[in-house]
């Protein structure tokens, strides 16, 4: 037999091997089990993913959108929360143990924010979020703001001052003192007027003037209007809109104008507390006696931040 004979021989048998491996049942049977777990997507959930899974199902809460509420007006949305289960995971999985030190969250906007609405006054933070706001109104009472800066200072709060123009001009060292001690500067009219008499031109020169007179002595420019004894009319919430600023009212009045017994004043405030307060004080002498009080009373189930945080979505944890 000749050598290119042989050769012809060898690759016949070798093809018919192959031909009668590959027929065979045992041999499609077991490609076919291999294909078949590489199409399987491997799915790996112990019980600490699981248990985090739960976690989830107990701490995840759906944001809400800003809103015009028939009684409360404008009211600012709040973010959402959820668990990062894969992060948590993560953590966890590193220590060998669920903890629900190690979870990890991640706020979820809402899809409609404070700025997408209309003009309309604000009397209240979100009614989901556990804050209470300071607002003092600064037309008079020199003689209290230092006792009441220091009080803040001592408990480290920062209030709402809302200063008029007048005052500033003529204050404009205690303006500076409140800018210094890291407060919220407002708005809170030239004049002192009654706002819900004036025309919008009138209005917006009354906001206008004293947001000038703030920025020149402070170096700030104010986002929040508070009207004198609260009057307004729609024009007066257009013109402070037209500058870019919200209107702000409140939920809680001390009524401190009235000069209370400390007492008085501090059961009116913390019998009419909840989410989102907006609480309405003066420089007066029963503010001023009360104030610690009222501080450490609220601290218990409320954080106390300026109105501008407040009116933000960011959640208090």
């Amino acid at each position: 037999m000749n050598r290119k004979l042989s050769q012809f021989l060898a690759i016949c048998i070798i093809c018919g091997l192959s031909w009668v491996l590959v027929q065979n049942p045992l041999t499609e049977s077991y490609l076919a089990s291999i294909n078949k777990r590489t199409a399987e997507p491997v799915s790996v959930k112990d019980s600490l993913f699981e248990e985090i899974q739960q976690a989830a199902d107990k701490y995840n809460e759906k944001p809400t959108d800003a809103v015009v509420d028939r009684v409360w007006k404008k009211t600012p949305g709040y973010n959402g929360v959820e668990i990062d289960v894969e992060k948590s995971y993560k953590r966890m999985k590193a220590k060998g143990m669920f903890s629900e030190k190690l979870l990890v969250f991640k706020e979820i906007a809402p899809k409609i924010h404070l700025k997408d609405l209309p003009p309309s006054p604000i009397y209240r933070a979100n009614p989901n979020k556990p804050s209470v706001s300071f607002i003092i109104n600064v037309a008079w009472g020199n003689e209290y703001i230092a006792s009441m800066l220091d009080t803040l200072k001592k408990h480290r709060i920062k209030a709402t001052f809302v200063l008029e123009g007048r005052w500033v001009k003529q204050n404009p060292e205690i303006a500076k003192t409140i800018a210094k001690e890291g407060h919220e500067l407002g708005n809170h009219s030239y004049t002192h007027p009654d706002m819900q008499k004036l025309s919008m031109q009138a209005a917006v020169k009354e906001i206008e003037d004293t947001n000038k007179v703030i920025q020149e002595v402070t170096g700030t420019k104010p986002a929040l209007f508070g009207p004198p004894s609260g009057s307004f009319n729609d024009g007066t919430v257009k013109a402070a809109s037209s500058l870019g600023m919200e209107t702000i009212l409140w939920t809680v009045d001390t009524v401190d104008w009235r000069k209370p017994a400390p007492e008085v004043l501090i059961n009116r405030v913390v019998t009419k507390l909840h989410n989102g307060a907006l609480v309405l004080m003066h420089p007066t002498d029963s503010t001023s006696k009360s104030l610690e009080t009222l501080i450490t009373s609220i601290e218990k189930n409320y954080k106390i931040i300026p109105v501008g945080e407040a009116l933000l979505e960011e959640r208090i944890r």
